[in-house]
C-alpha cells in the first residue's frame, strides 16, 4: 500500500509540477523565465492582457478561433468518419476485411513527419495552401486508423442478437447503426470526440506545414514563435497563452466526463 501511495505522489508531481509552474510563469512580470518563481512576488495580468491587445505580431484571439475551428470540424468528422467505417469493419464480412485492419494497424507505425514533403506537394497541386479545410480533412484522415480500432473492439462487446432481433422486425442496417449501435456506443463516441478535439490543438509539425500566413496560424504556430525570436522571445506571455489554450479542452472533458473513462477502458477489449 505505501508503494502505492509513493508511485502516485511522484506520478501527481510529474503531472502538476510544469503546469503549476506555467501558471506562476504566466503571473510573473518581465519576458524572461530566470526571474519567473512558482508563486509570483509580484502577480500580474499584463500577458493576459497583452495577448489581446491587438498588436500585429501577435494576433491571439485570431489564432485561438482558427484552432478552435479546426478543433470542432475534426471531432465532427472524426466521430461521423470512424463509427462508419468501424460499423462496416465489426458488423460486415467482406473481401480485404482482415487486410484493411491490419493495413490501419501498420499506418500507425509510420511517423507523421515521414508524410510531410508528400502532404506539402498535395497542398501546392490542390491550391490548398493556408487552407484550413485542408488541414482538417487531414487530421480526420490521421485519426481514422486508431479511432477505427478502438470502435471496432467496442462494437464488437455489442451482443449481433440485437441487430438479428431488428432485422426480424423489419429494420434497416441503417435504422440499426443510428438507433441501435450508436446510443450503445456512446462512451467510445466521447473517446474518440475527445481525440479529434484534442490532436488538432497540440499539433505543431503538419500545421506549420500547410499553413504560412499570420491570419491563418494556430495557437502552437502562434505562441512558438513568441518564443522563437533570439533578441524578443516572451516566455512568460508564451505561458499565459498556454494556460488558454487548456480552457476549451476542459469544458470538453468535462462535458464528455460521465462517458469517457467508460469508454477509455472498454475499447479494443475485443478484436
Amino acid at each position: 500500500m505505501t508503494i502505492t501511495y509513493v508511485i502516485l505522489l511522484v506520478v501527481s508531481v510529474v503531472i502538476f509540477y510544469p503546469l503549476l509552474w506555467t501558471i506562476g510563469a504566466s503571473f510573473n512580470p518581465g519576458n524572461s523565465l530566470v526571474s519567473t518563481s512558482l508563486i509570483p512576488k509580484n502577480p500580474t495580468f499584463d500577458h493576459y492582457r497583452e495577448l489581446f491587445a491587438g498588436k500585429e505580431s501577435l494576433q491571439y484571439s485570431q489564432w485561438y478561433m482558427n484552432s478552435l475551428k479546426i478543433s470542432v470540424f475534426t471531432m465532427i468528422g472524426t466521430v461521423v468518419s470512424v463509427s462508419f467505417t468501424a460499423y462496416a469493419f465489426s458488423r460486415f464480412r467482406f473481401k480485404g476485411r482482415d487486410q484493411a485492419l491490419m493495413l490501419f494497424l501498420l499506418l500507425q507505425m509510420i511517423p507523421q513527419f515521414s508524410a510531410l514533403i508528400a502532404l506539402f506537394v498535395l497542398a501546392q497541386i490542390l491550391g490548398m495552401m493556408n487552407s484550413h479545410w485542408l488541414l482538417i480533412l487531414l487530421y480526420i484522415g490521421g485519426q481514422i486508423p486508431m479511432n477505427t480500432y478502438l470502435m471496432k473492439g467496442y462494437m464488437d462487446s455489442i451482443p449481433l442478437d440485437l441487430d438479428e432481433s431488428a432485422k426480424l422486425d423489419g429494420a434497416s442496417n441503417t435504422r440499426i447503426f443510428l438507433q441501435i449501435i450508436m446510443p450503445l456506443c456512446r462512451p467510445m463516441l466521447a473517446v474518440i470526440a475527445m481525440n479529434g478535439f484534442t490532436g488538432p490543438l497540440g499539433d505543431f509539425v503538419l500545421a506549420s506545414t500547410i499553413l504560412r500566413t499570420q491570419e491563418s496560424y494556430t495557437l502552437p504556430i502562434g505562441l512558438f514563435n513568441l518564443v522563437n525570436e533570439v533578441m524578443g522571445a516572451s516566455y512568460t506571455t508564451f505561458a499565459a497563452g498556454a494556460i488558454l489554450i487548456s480552457i476549451p479542452i476542459a469544458v470538453v472533458f468535462v462535458l464528455l466526463q460521465k462517458h469517457f473513462v467508460a469508454g477509455l477502458t472498454a475499447g479494443g477489449t475485443k478484436g
